[in-house]
């Protein structure tokens, strides 16, 4: 008997041209940007907020960490409650959300005003970048899959060297409250681009919460988390004080603040690359690698805030930190088996537990009076913890290991 095979359909993904795909990809780096400019904006322009608001810095601080309780809170609970939507309405929704909380920020009255709407603003972080990395993903050729998503990343790293250092400058020269309401505008055009860039059918299969919480459940990937929210606070402790410790401790005019962040920036693009070679060389023993680094650069930041080359210097040699990030992404994928929408969202929650942690203990030690520099000393206390949590992910992963054999031995 003549069995016809069934006809195959290539899907809306196979059938987008080069300039399709890389316009859509650039709509979804635009959102990380937009993202990233925001998440950040406040560490640059804490003496502006500071003389506006009426507040001190630790206080501008726990903006900051508002803003990251509510990455944490929101990447797990949108990415859950978002299963079962298309990616593109998703996207949409994701981006119109981040709009808004950006804008009431702009245009928040009062200082406690402005925590609340920081926490709501954030609520959509870990959920774009998640959904974002898999849409990146589905209409990616498979051996240009890694490149997309880094190019999603990308939007978060340029807006640590170029659109944190132009809204610290912005603010300065106009007025802080700006910066939010064009992060807002940004949010909207990225919006625009992907209603008219991203066709409709961009889904995988479909999942279901329950299934992804199971699977997400285990000990390895709670390590992981734990490594990224304790052992990455260390840079954010420095950062989210950067600009008064160039103020107070450098003495340097605000002009040079723009700078001094943008080293981060600097250092976090470098780091970026070497974590993705270090986990390709190494796998999960690449993050003790960084983790060392970053506490000898931490305890030095308080020698080397004195000067302005030094202190340059040190910021990028803090922001190869960000090295841990493609490391810990990378192992993610590895251990979270079917969670891999909810690792992806996790792993930004994670890594805004540290945004989170790292201003809130810098703002303990300045406020018992330990002085600006102490953020060095305090943000390499975080980065001995996180070491400590990976040795306990390798004991883990060893005894795993062992196990594995004994069973297959019987």
């Amino acid at each position: 008997m003549d069995v016809t095979p069934p006809i195959s359909f290539p899907s809306v993904a196979d059938q987008l041209t080069a300039r399709q795909i890389g316009l859509i990809l650039f709509a979804l780096t635009l959102g990380g940007f937009a993202i990233g400019t925001s998440e950040f904006a406040s560490m640059g322009l804490m003496p502006n907020m500071v003389a506006s608001l009426g507040v001190t810095e630790p206080q501008v601080g726990h903006l900051i960490s508002a803003y990251a309780l509510g990455v944490v809170v929101g990447a797990p609970l949108l990415a859950i409650l978002g299963a079962g939507w298309k990616r593109k309405t998703l996207l949409l929704a994701l981006m119109g959300f981040y709009a808004l909380g950006n804008l009431a920020s702009a245009l928040g009255p009062t200082y406690e005003s402005l925590l609340v709407f920081r926490f709501i603003a954030g609520l959509p972080h870990g959920a774009y970048f998640g959904v974002a990395a898999l849409t990146a993903v589905a209409i990616s050729p498979p051996n240009k899959r890694g490149r997309a998503i880094s190019l999603v990343m990308l939007g978060l790293t340029l807006a640590i060297l170029i659109g944190n250092p132009l809204a610290t400058w912005l603010g300065q020269m106009i007025d802080w409250r700006w910066v939010f309401a064009f992060v807002a505008i940004i949010a909207l055009v990225t919006g625009v681009l992907l209603a008219v860039w991203l066709p409709v059918g961009i889904d995988g299969p479909k999942a279901r919460p329950l299934d992804e919480l199971r699977a997400f459940n285990r000990v390895p990937v709670w390590q992981a988390l734990g490594i990224g929210a304790i052992g990455f606070a260390g840079m954010f402790c420095v950062f989210s004080y950067l600009a008064p410790t160039m103020l107070d401790v450098t003495r340097v005019s605000p002009a040079w603040i723009p700078l001094g962040l943008a080293g981060f920036g600097v250092g976090g693009v470098i780091g970026n690359f070497v974590g993705g070679w270090l986990f390709d060389r190494f796998q999960l023993r690449g993050a003790w690698m960084v983790l060392a680094w970053a506490i000898v650069a931490l305890l030095l930041f308080p020698w080397l805030a004195t000067t302005l080359p030094t202190i340059l210097l040190a910021t990028v040699a803090i922001g190869l930190m960000g090295a841990l990030g493609p490391i810990l992404q990378s192992h993610l994928m590895d251990v979270a088996g079917d969670a891999q929408t909810l690792a992806a969202a996790s792993h930004h929650a994670a890594f805004n537990t540290a945004n989170a942690l790292g201003p809130w203990l810098g703002g303990m030690a300045i406020t018992a009076g330990l002085g600006w520099t102490s953020t060095g000393y305090v943000g390499a206390a975080t980065a001995v913890v996180g070491l400590l949590v990976y040795a306990w992910a390798r004991h883990t992963a060893r005894a795993e290991a062992t196990a594995l054999a004994c069973e297959l031995t019987r």
